[in-house]
């Protein structure tokens, strides 16, 4: 048998980075180098969120040579050598967690001969952590993943299968998608648009989880929630955590002023013309082709051309300069990879 561990979840800006590198990959060219096209438009996807709970990571596998073993984040873990009593707690309730490995196997046919069956959750209640509703409950393990993967073959790509219809309340194993859940559409050629929706979302589950709520501990504090979509066959997953809970202040998603955004992206269509960078084409290459070694160039000479001309425009919209540099620079290397394949 082998650990098989979760997935590390990622902070919201690694999503939006994934995503668009996966939307602008077109193939491979003939040494087998990644071929992107950064002028394809990025994809709208739908993100499904479900409460994050504190407590345990915890998970259980099985595969026919080796039978059912139990895991901890990063270790496979016994009676013995527990992790906050998770290893007792399946023993403990061996049939019901057996059933629902054989429920896995007839619903999708997986040979256990061959795969790995992992099912993952938060190990969750009394003496696990401290200060949140959920940890004024009896202990219960809460499912929210499930993967078919094959440790013995390193080239084989894992896979995740649909967890919701795994449960066995009677036993305390419960899942995360009986509660409450949230869904907001991500616009990924704008993708901080909808960071405001993520925070208050997150403020409201801080404020009163939605799972302890439900077995009926009112107003106790809930730590945030988990987002994923699917995207090209890759499962995008990212946390957001209230502020009670947030490690630092990076891992805080930020409000941001979706006015202020507007008026930027309406001055950067005002300001970046055609005209403005034709004439920076002409200032920074000459007659010679365009040559991408050289977008940094013509990206900065854009920007000083804006600052020195259009200053009066960027006071009268209540903008500055350096806040208007990102959306620039975008704007122009729109133009200059659509300008490269005419």
């Amino acid at each position: 048998m082998k650990h098989i561990s979760y997935p590390k979840i990622e902070q919201y800006r690694n999503i939006v980075a994934s995503v668009k590198r996966n939307s602008e990959f077109e193939g491979l060219d003939e040494n087998g180098d990644a071929i992107y096209n950064k002028t394809l438009p990025k994809p709208i996807l739908q993100f499904k969120g479900t409460v994050k709970l504190h407590g345990t990571n915890a998970s259980i596998c099985y595969n026919s040579k080796d039978g059912l073993w139990i895991q901890s984040r990063q270790n496979i873990i016994t009676v013995e050598k527990d992790n906050a009593g998770f290893a007792f707690f399946v023993e403990s309730n061996k049939n019901e967690f057996m059933s629902l490995i054989n429920k896995v196997i007839k619903e999708h046919k997986i040979d256990a001969d061959l795969f790995t069956i992992s099912i993952y959750g938060e190990w969750a209640g009394k003496g696990i952590q401290k200060s949140v509703g959920i940890s004024q409950l009896d202990k219960a393990f809460y499912i929210f993943g499930l993967k078919i993967s094959k440790p013995q073959d390193e080239e084989f790509n894992a896979y995740w299968l649909d967890s919701s219809n795994l449960r066995c309340k009677e036993s305390k194993i419960y899942n995360v998608e009986d509660y409450q859940t949230y869904s907001i559409e991500v616009d990924f050629n704008q993708p901080e648009l909808c960071q405001n929706k993520f925070v208050k979302i997150t403020e409201q589950v801080e404020k009163e989880c939605p799972i302890s709520k439900a077995f009926g501990i009112n107003n106790g504090l809930g730590e945030g929630v988990v987002w994923s979509t699917t995207y090209k066959g890759n499962i995008h997953r990212f946390k957001v955590k209230g502020q009670k809970h947030s490690v630092s202040k990076v891992k805080k998603l930020a409000s941001v002023d979706v006015e202020k955004i507007e008026s930027i992206n309406k001055f950067v269509e005002y300001a970046v013309t055609e005209n403005r960078f034709n004439q920076a084409c002409q200032e920074i290459y000459k007659d010679d082709i365009l040559d991408i070694k050289k977008l940094g160039d013509l990206i900065r000479w854009v920007i000083s051309d804006i600052n020195k001309e259009e200053l009066d425009v960027l006071n009268k919209n209540n903008l500055e300069p350096k806040g208007i540099g990102r959306y620039v620079s975008n704007k122009v290397r729109e133009m200059f990879f659509k300008q490269q394949k005419i």
